[in-house]
């Protein structure tokens, strides 16, 4: 049995990532693709500006887009609904659909920290998802899971092994993040050429504060936030996929490079792997010893853009812990891959 999926922002570059992987998934189907009103009408290989570095799924090329309404999703009754909408579009729409019983996995920033709505990274906090049944309290039909910020992602599934075995007080995080993060138009090129941008709005203090909502411990229906601090520095590189961060902790308890090695190597993800979902890399972290990775270009792509790699970890004196750099893809495994990724959880845990 395969699951009739929607798509909500299907031309964006997280919708297009959405639409690659769920076109050739074993267990979705696409039914609906929904985007803006000046692309309504069209068939999706006429709308579309396919940029991304994967082929065009031919076989939807003629699938004819919808402008998203409400009233359209509810006459098809798709089995998930994957929403890459930007936030200011996103809530309006999100909170309807659930209201008529749709289940919504979204990568839009909006009800992020609500404190019955489960923000996934599913290596790392996969119990995440029972908090889902508190949804009700709200009038609502349907539940809603969303996906974390992409630098957030990234970053928490070489901190989670960390925290566990060693502890963790405080943690420093300067980000270098890829262009497609802003968008199709996010960034001009006479702002990006030959520069870095020292800023990104709102990126910083999601880091800061969506990370501790990800770490935290579910007890009786809440989250208890974990005792650390985590401060984070994000800029704008010239660089079209793949956020690398350089990371500098400091643990609850000495450590030693080989043991944080073989510990990031060795840690067993919330079990993910037992549960065959397709879009779960075999490795969620992945650690190199050169000296001179990770580097985007060559490691974005690990684990079809689902896994992370960590490099030059190393003692840290200064903070008394150890530091590192970690790349990810930032939309597959920080943006659509996680989407899809949570969707197949859903169904392995027969939500739907």
């Amino acid at each position: 049995m395969k699951y009739r999926v929607c798509v909500l922002g299907a031309t964006g570059l997280v919708g297009q990532r959405m639409v690659s992987i769920l076109s050739r998934h074993p267990w979705f189907d696409i039914e609906l693709l929904m985007a803006s009103e000046r692309s309504a009408g069209k068939k999706y290989k006429e709308a579309v500006n396919w940029v991304i570095d994967e082929p065009f799924p031919e076989e939807i090329g003629d699938s004819v887009l919808s402008k998203i309404d409400v009233e359209t999703i509810t006459k098809e009754k798709p089995d998930i609904i994957f929403s890459a909408l930007p936030s200011e579009a996103a809530l309006d729409i999100e909170i309807e659909l659930l209201k008529r019983g749709f289940i919504i996995v979204s990568n839009a920033s909006p009800m992020r920290m609500e404190p019955d709505i489960p923000l996934l990274n599913p290596e790392v906090n996969a119990d995440h998802l029972e908090l889902v049944k508190y949804q009700s309290k709200r009038g609502w039909k349907g539940f809603i899971v969303k996906v974390p910020n992409c630098s957030t992602a990234i970053l928490t599934l070489p901190l989670k092994p960390i925290m566990e075995e060693f502890g963790v007080r405080r943690v420093i995080v300067s980000t270098m993040q890829a262009l497609s993060g802003a968008g199709l138009t996010g960034v001009s090129s006479v702002m990006i050429l030959d520069n870095i941008i020292p800023y990104i709005k709102g990126e910083e203090e999601k880091i800061e504060t969506e990370s501790l909502k990800i770490l935290g411990e579910l007890k009786g229906g809440k989250i208890s936030y974990p005792d650390l601090k985590i401060s984070a520095s994000c800029h704008r590189v010239m660089v079209l996929d793949g956020h690398m961060e350089a990371v500098f902790i400091e643990t609850g308890k000495e450590v030693d490079v080989d043991d944080v090695k073989r510990v990031l190597k060795e840690y067993k993800y919330n079990k993910i792997n037992d549960l065959n979902l397709p879009s779960a890399p075999k490795h969620p972290v992945i650690v190199r010893e050169e000296n001179d990775r990770p580097q985007p270009r060559l490691d974005r792509i690990a684990g079809n853009g689902m896994s992370v790699v960590v490099g030059r970890i190393r003692k840290d004196e200064a903070l008394n812990g150890v530091k590192f750099v970690v790349l990810g893809h930032n939309t597959i495994r920080g943006a659509a891959g996680n989407a899809v990724l949570i969707g197949e959880l859903i169904v392995k845990k027969d939500l739907i």
